[in-house]
């Protein structure tokens, strides 16, 4: 039985169907996060970008996503690498790290609704950045997107 491209490709050797399919849908990157400028630490907040839509977590507008939000982060072998903030239970990260996908990844379920009924993405749990002055992000600092895998089912639920 051959095994799934995940095993057995680099994230430099992922081809682009199979790199954009590697994203869970959970939308925690494109959660407003907060540095620290002396310390480099980063939070989450629970303020979304405004082109994630907070039901589907997916971007609206995904081709020309860096048009509206010229600081999106166009994930890369390299930036995953380099990117210190990403959420335990991100499919790059774990590919990474040589660990694998979730039993919710849709890569695995076949279903992508599955990252939602484990509890692992933003869904119904953030609010739109319109209206909330950059100075009150700190109002809105969450801990679950690091955390979201302790409180992960470890198997699919039956039925």
């Amino acid at each position: 039985m051959e095994k799934p491209f995940w095993k057995t490709k680099t994230l430099d050797e992922m081809n682009n169907e199979e790199w954009e399919s590697l994203c869970d849908g959970c939308g925690l990157c494109c959660l407003n996060k907060l540095e620290d400028w002396d310390s480099g630490d980063v939070v989450f907040t629970s303020v979304r970008c405004q082109l994630m839509d907070g039901e589907t977590c997916r971007c609206v507008d995904y081709p020309n996503r860096q048009d509206t939000i010229p600081d999106c982060i166009q994930l890369t072998p390299n930036e995953v690498r380099e990117i210190p903030w990403l959420p335990p239970s991100c499919a790059y990260r774990l590919v990474r790290d040589g660990l694998d996908l979730y039993w919710w990844h849709p890569l695995v379920s076949g279903d992508p609704d599955t990252v939602h009924m484990a509890g692992i993405s933003a869904k119904g749990r953030t609010v739109p950045e319109e209206g909330i002055d950059v100075e009150d992000y700190e109002d809105y600092v969450v801990e679950w997107p690091l955390t979201v895998l302790e409180d992960a089912p470890e198997t699919p639920p039956k039925g």
